[in-house]
């Protein structure tokens, strides 16, 4: 899982009421096989007010999605695929997409 998804990867939702749309992912939280994506998932949560948010009240954040259930969009063919761990110069690994066969970082 070392070279799964990343964070600022664009992904594609594959299950659950968000199926089919795509966002880049802010947090990957690999202990509980979690991944925050830029609007997607989106739950209101009531605040008191505190510190941070001064006026309290009922805000908009975006709850966390399975890992198993995005998947990368390679950035070369714009197209969710499945991700591949190739050796390249001196034994450094890589991700590839496995559809377009093009190295992703």
């Amino acid at each position: 899982m070392s070279l799964g998804i990343k964070k600022e990867d664009t992904v594609h939702v594959l299950t659950g009421k968000h199926k089919g749309k795509k966002g880049r992912v802010l947090n990957v939280n690999k202990a509980e096989g979690k991944v925050l994506i830029e609007k997607v998932n989106i739950i209101k949560k009531h605040m008191k007010p505190n510190k941070t948010y001064s006026q309290g009240g009922i805000i908009e954040k975006e709850a966390p999605i399975q890992l198993s259930n995005v998947m990368l969009v390679c950035p070369k063919c714009n197209k969710p695929s499945k991700i591949a761990a190739t050796v390249i110069e001196g034994g450094k690994k890589h991700r590839t997409c496995k559809k377009c066969k093009e190295v992703i970082d």
